[in-house]
């Protein structure tokens, strides 16, 4: 089918991915110049090799000297399916940040790392060193399928291990075919890498404009939600039998973002669209891109996810168009197999004979030292000295695996000398939250999340053990715009920053991540956040069912009498 836009006029991002030669533009010529910054179609088309063209916003206010401008910095993702790194790799993705951007690493709620801080002359040499270690930024960010989700704990099971190879499989597949050609022209050698008669069709599944907007995809389990499965564009939900996989639950149309003041755009759970068998999985991936590249929305971005398409059409009609436009076979109805839980995976857990990985909480993702908590250096220690593998999660966590037994001790000493805690020590709000970078990297930050939330946290720890809830397991998200990169409206709390100091406030959501929460409170004051959730969670605490989650509570008694217990009209 054709991939040409058909109804409104096509956005500008669309003219410039159509005249871009496959996503090369003029990026090359760019590099070479001796400037701080792209142009405006290069900074759209970087994105598709793995970068994004941001300012430091906290240099903002030194524009009104004479001579001073923006302060031109760049972001770079990794392409890390299932998140998962050796000890080299991580080793040289720590020296990468040291040397090219601001001596840190961040994990990100989709299991890869970023870097922040890179300057454009540095930009060539980082992502050559990244591909050095057989690692890659290709299709990192952009109008493409980005990071493939997988289950990171190496769990001695059937069912994670046929998800990783999936996982692998379906990223490998919808990688860029002439956009990965472009990328080793423009990042690695700079010769053309096009065979000669290469076929017109040089994008068999993308086409010329590529997607309507990003995508992305998941591999999850019935009892483990680690990877937010519904809040992902095309989730494919594991089907086991007496612990054998025997197929797949196709999950479509999930999505966290939305714009203030447009009615018209929502965050949205994926449905739930047919049963694959696990050697169909490739193909039926294909098509939904396929399908999401000739109906998604071209004309307005806003409104372009593939969620959009799935609410606009519901599943009734998605499922036949699916099915008779591009997935070419009788589809199969979903099995029943509903979220039963949620594992972060910290601590210590058998791996498999001799060996074991541990998971260490990651404030925010953000792997740094700073005072007392030297984490950066701890990781760093830990791999140099073990030689372990290392494993991102979806909640911006980190796994160290294929630990000996013998080396268990080591692990802990090491880490307790650089000033980490284990897990047991950690809050149940501290290891259920999440946070964007926000200021004063992302350029369409509104308000703080990252450097803001350790300082809420702080705040309901103690509000928590006061009223007798420290150990309720709770999910806290924040984001710094209503993009909601941190996945705010389906936790038990979330807030989205909406004007400087003030956010929206939602709750009803729930740990598992299959349910939506609703807005409670708009332009709620930071310093009011806390005590208009201490008065819900004193009623919570008396009020609640045995086993009846913050979230769970919350929904049951519906919007309306939760405004009346803080004092907001409806």
């Amino acid at each position: 089918m054709s991939t040409e836009p058909t109804a409104a006029k096509p956005s500008p991002v669309e003219g410039i991915k159509d005249t871009s030669n496959y996503l090369r533009g003029t990026l090359a010529a760019e590099l070479a110049a001796d400037t701080d910054h792209f142009t405006e179609s290069s900074k759209q088309l970087v994105k598709f090799h793995g970068t994004y063209q941001q300012e430091d916003r906290d240099a903002r206010k030194k524009r009104d000297k004479p001579g001073v401008g923006k302060a031109y910095m760049m972001m770079i993702r990794l392409r890390l399916p299932g998140g998962v790194l050796t000890a080299d790799q991580y080793l040289a993705m720590d020296d990468i940040a040291q040397k090219y951007a601001n001596g840190t690493l961040r994990f990100t709620t989709r299991q890869s790392i970023q870097l922040h801080g890179v300057l454009k002359k540095n930009l060539k040499s980082t992502i050559g060193e990244i591909n050095h270690t057989l690692l890659s930024t290709i299709s990192a960010c952009g109008d493409v399928n980005r990071n493939v989700m997988s289950c990171p704990a190496p769990l001695p099971d059937a069912v994670r291990k046929l998800n990783n190879e999936l996982c692998n499989k379906v990223a490998d597949h919808l990688t860029p075919h002439a956009g990965k050609r472009a990328y080793h022209e423009i990042w690695l050698n700079g010769e053309s890498v096009t065979p000669p008669g290469e076929p017109a069709e040089a994008e068999p599944i993308y086409g010329k404009l590529y997607l309507p907007r990003k995508f992305k995809i998941a591999f999850g389990l019935p009892d483990d939600n680690c990877v937010d499965i519904y809040a992902n564009c095309l989730g494919f939900q594991a089907i086991a039998d007496g612990g054998r996989p025997v197929g797949y639950n196709l999950i479509v149309g999930g999505g966290m973002g939305m714009t203030n003041s447009k009615p018209e755009t929502f965050p949205h759970l994926g449905r739930e669209v047919c049963y694959v068998e696990p050697d169909q999985v490739v193909a039926a991936a294909e098509a939904v891109v396929k399908l999401f590249r000739d109906h998604g929305n071209r004309s307005d971005r806003k409104r372009a996810r593939i969620k959009y398409l799935m609410a606009d059409w519901g599943v009734e009609r998605f499922r036949e168009v699916f099915q008779q436009d591009y997935f070419r076979t009788p589809l199969v109805a979903p099995k029943h197999a509903p979220v039963t839980g949620v594992d972060l995976h910290l601590g210590w857990h058998p791996q498999g004979g001799d060996r074991w990985f541990y998971g260490v909480s990651v404030e925010n993702g953000r792997v740094k030292d700073a005072g007392t908590l030297r984490l950066r250096s701890g990781l760093l220690a830990v791999v140099s000295k073990l030689r372990c593998s290392v494993r991102v999660t979806p909640q911006q966590d980190v796994l160290l695996c294929d630990i000996a037994t013998a080396d268990k001790g080591t692990v802990e000493a090491i880490l307790t000398d650089h000033g980490v805690r284990p897990a047991d020590q950690l809050s149940p709000i501290q290891k259920w939250s999440l946070a964007c970078p926000a200021i004063p990297t992302c350029p369409l930050a509104i308000s703080e999340s990252e450097r803001y939330l350790p300082t809420l946290v702080d705040e309901l720890e103690r509000e928590l053990a006061g009223l007798g809830l420290g150990d309720t397991p709770l999910s806290l998200r924040m984001t710094g715009c209503p993009n909601g990169c941190a996945r705010p409206y389906n936790s038990d709390v979330g807030l989205v920053g909406r004007s400087g100091d003030k956010y929206t406030l939602y709750v009803g959501g729930r740990i598992h991540g299959d349910r939506l929460s609703f807005e409670l409170q708009d332009l709620l004051p930071k310093d009011h956040i806390v005590p208009t959730l201490k008065k819900v969670l004193a009623v919570y605490k008396t009020d609640r069912q045995p086993g009846e989650g913050f979230g769970d509570y919350v929904t049951r008694l519906g919007k309306e009498n939760v405004l009346a217990m803080i004092g907001a009209g409806g």
